[in-house]
């Protein structure tokens, strides 16, 4: 079939993004925007047709945002369905960057939760056009008028305006998506200016190379173009424009404000990163785009191959991954324990597993990922300022003056009544109360100041636990501040294993090496002599647990008869376990390490 080439009216445009919190409908609002504007077969149609990863299926939840044109109404909507969790608000930020319009949803049965006022928030920020939505006004519980009047006053959003749908259902859509053709303006741009268009996302193919996905910001960019990265500074030829409708739909041209995707032969994962400008080669523009920010990870740990032969596979498994995901960062690092590896960074505990578990599954990899840990700062007694992401490199506590570890702010939904029970979480986590706002009678805000180490293990899932699953959580970096912190290392048969050892605050150092020893004890099998693993703090043993020995029975073959004979062999056995302890050495399994190192636990 023959490439479309007519360049669409700009002022029919509208690109969109819809932003919530978590399961408050996106992905299922999305499936009714297709079903209603005819854009999927009905008979392929199938519950979040947008989410392409089986594990967004199986969790339930969207990782990568993912584009569509849909034509409604004489009208072209681009949408954008992005993520909710808080560590995918990059996602998010990107998303908003091609769009002038924002549909947030809110669940019409829970109200505001910590995400939509985040996503609110850098919505009104990239100055977009927003559309309040009230979803899920077919459950028993929804009460719409609440949720309207708590939008007003919490957000500023004029009450009448506010629409009332069911994305389940389909109730509503027609009239949201004729809301959008009205309120969010159409995209502005010069089709006869230099080409400038931005990549917002970028994924490899092993066929194809990198296919990006771009929104055009001025000027045409056609089919037969050189192109050029003005980031990179690398020119390519297209091999394929085109929109997707879901399905990928060559095309060829698109002009200013479309959103499309290109394939120019890039093989290089570097060559197409999200925030990269395109222009034309022969008639480049005189300036790039903005772009994006960097993001500043926040969560790191060591990830090494089972089979040490994998690493160049991890390494190229890691390159294709953060083409995808730009907010990975990763350096090459080595463990005594565990070989060769990365020392990666991650913007909160559930980006590193989604991460974690692509590496499994997309690339086939055995791996190991240590524990996680922060970026400290260690201010040396010589004046010098180091930063630490990796246990083991903290200086030796003699040269140590002292440590600054980073803090979030974090914004707590609840209802009224878990209020005490949260407030006791936060505490115990080190955690201090900016300010406490009721929302309504029912729902309160809690600001609280509280070390990112305390948040990055297991504080959602306790939070979540606490009440009923009822709470929402939105946290930001707060900078630093100076504290009482330690390094435990974990020491088998006298011989330190460095991917155990963590940083901990002092009051906490005691129960951790108790902890960690006593799985230890658990997991690493019996040898012929006795085996100590021991939690230390500098110098300073502060735990231990011993793996007894096998034992063999000597004297099995001795009926009776003189005693010294008896003493004679078990001193010769003594000897020989002592000889034995002093040159032999206690693998680690790599079960043991993949146990102990659990984050669920």
């Amino acid at each position: 079939m023959a490439a479309p080439t007519s360049t669409v009216d700009s002022g029919k445009i509208r690109n969109i993004s819809i932003i919530a919190h978590i399961d408050h409908g996106k992905s299922t609002l999305s499936d009714r925007i297709l079903e209603i504007t005819g854009a999927v077969d009905p008979r392929l149609m199938r519950a979040q047709y947008l989410d392409s990863m089986d594990i967004e299926r199986e969790r339930g939840i969207t990782i990568k945002a993912q584009n569509v044109r849909v034509q409604y109404g004489g009208h072209i909507i681009q949408l954008i369905d992005t993520p909710g969790h808080v560590d995918f608000g990059y996602e998010v930020s990107r998303s908003l960057a091609a769009c002038e319009g924002a549909v947030l949803l809110v669940d019409a049965s829970q109200g505001i939760q910590a995400q939509t006022l985040a996503n609110c928030y850098q919505a009104i920020e990239n100055n977009l056009e927003i559309v309040a939505v009230l979803n899920k006004i077919d459950l028993p519980a929804a009460d719409p008028e609440r949720c309207k009047e708590e939008l007003e006053r919490v957000l500023g959003l004029p009450a009448n305006e506010i629409l009332l749908i069911s994305a389940k259902t389909g109730e509503g859509v027609p009239e949201l998506l004729r809301a959008v053709i009205e309120r969010i303006p159409a995209p502005q741009g010069d089709p006869d200016a230099a080409l400038r268009a931005l990549i917002f996302d970028s994924y490899y193919d092993q066929y194809r190379g990198v296919i990006s996905s771009i929104r055009i910001i001025d000027g045409t960019l056609r089919d037969d173009t050189r192109i050029r990265m003005m980031r990179a500074g690398e020119n390519h030829e297209i091999e394929e424009i085109g929109i997707r409708t879901p399905d990928m739909l060559r095309v060829g041209r698109l002009g200013p404000g479309e959103v499309g995707y290109i394939v120019a032969g890039v093989k290089d994962v570097g060559g197409a990163r999200s925030g990269e400008t395109i222009t034309e080669a022969s008639r480049p523009a005189a300036k790039a785009l903005e772009g994006y920010l960097d993001p500043k990870p926040m969560v790191f740990c060591g990830i090494y191959p089972i089979d040490g032969d994998d690493l160049p596979d991890l390494r190229d498994a890691l390159d294709k991954l953060k083409l995808n995901d730009a907010s990975i960062t990763y350096e090459p690092e080595s463990s005594k324990a565990l070989g060769f590896g990365f020392r990666c960074g991650f913007l909160g505990l559930l980006h590193m597993e989604i991460v974690r578990e692509r590496l499994e599954r997309e690339f086939d990899l055995a791996i190991i990922a240590t524990a996680p840990s922060v970026v400290y700062r260690a201010f040396l007694s010589d004046g010098t300022e180091m930063l630490v992401d990796n246990p083991t490199e903290l200086p030796d506590l003699s040269r140590l003056d002292h440590i600054d570890e980073p803090m979030l702010a974090i914004s707590i939904l609840t209802p009224a009544e878990f209020l005490g029970s949260v407030m006791d979480l936060c505490q115990s986590r080190r955690g201090e109360m900016v300010k406490m706002d009721y929302l309504s009678t029912e729902r309160v805000e809690l600001r609280y100041t509280i070390p990112l180490a305390e948040v990055v293990i297991d504080f959602f899932d306790a939070l979540k636990s606490r009440t009923k699953g009822y709470a929402s959580l939105d946290y930001e970096p707060a900078g630093y501040i100076t504290s009482q912190l330690v390094r435990v290392d974990l020491l088998i048969n006298h011989e330190p294993v460095d991917a155990f050892s963590t940083i901990v605050h002092k009051s906490n150092a005691d129960y951790y090496g108790r902890r960690m020893a006593e799985r230890l004890k658990e997991l690493i099998p019996r040898q012929m002599f006795d085996v100590p693993i021991q939690a230390a703090v500098g110098g300073r043993i502060i735990s231990r647990e011993t793996v007894k020995a096998r034992r063999k029975d000597v004297l099995a073959k001795c009926y009776g008869g003189d005693i010294t004979r008896k003493r004679k062999l078990l001193e010769k056995q003594k000897e020989g376990k002592k000889r034995m302890k002093n040159i032999g050495r206690v693998e680690v399994p790599q079960e043991a390490f993949v146990a102990a190192l659990k984050l669920e636990d």
